[in-house]
């Protein structure tokens, strides 16, 4: 049986909701913080990277979306304020688009989208926690190796430079540890 967020995608798919079609070049921003963008995506091609900016100005990732991803500024799909989130194309990317609205009228209006919508929202909670506990590990070759068994895609689409962040350790870090493995 497929996994909730394909059935999901292939009801959007069936349903006909996807309104529109999005392109980036590299380095297109698709939001930014103070955006009010409650629109969700699916990533047809190319690779989005999503972070916000710590109080000392740096850029911290805190997510990817590859081919294939469904994707949102959740804070402002959920809650109607403005995004802190940025979210930039590493590569060219063409995004199918659902309109916040539509969400709402079509996918939670509808008993069995809504159902679909729910387990998506709940697998979605439980990365964002493996995702905390990664962080909280000191050693960065044990980040590397969790983050490499949960997602190995992760190693497969994205630059060094851009894991290396995500990670939270340099890049010669990364190449050191890679280079052990």
């Amino acid at each position: 049986m497929p996994s909730p967020l394909q059935q999901l995608k292939d009801y959007l798919r069936e349903e006909e909701m996807w309104e529109g079609r999005t392109t980036l070049k590299r380095g297109d921003f698709l939001h930014q913080p103070g955006d009010r963008n409650d629109t969700i995506y699916l990533v047809e091609t190319g690779t989005i990277q999503v972070y916000v900016v710590t109080n000392g100005g740096e850029e911290q990732i805190i997510r990817f979306a590859y081919p294939g991803d469904v994707y949102s500024a959740i804070d402002c799909l959920l809650t109607g304020r403005p995004t802190i989130l940025s979210a930039r194309a590493i590569r060219a990317c063409t995004l199918l688009s659902l309109p916040g609205r539509m969400y709402r009228e079509r996918i939670l209006g509808n008993p069995k989208a809504a159902q679909l919508w729910q387990q998506v929202s709940a697998w979605m909670l439980v990365g964002q926690l493996d995702r905390e506990i990664d962080l909280l590990i000191k050693n960065p070759a044990e980040r590397y190796r969790r983050v490499l068994e949960r997602s190995p895609q992760l190693f497969q689409e994205i630059p060094a430079r851009y894991i290396a962040n995500y990670l939270r350790m340099t890049p010669e870090t990364l190449s050191h540890i890679r280079s052990q493995a």
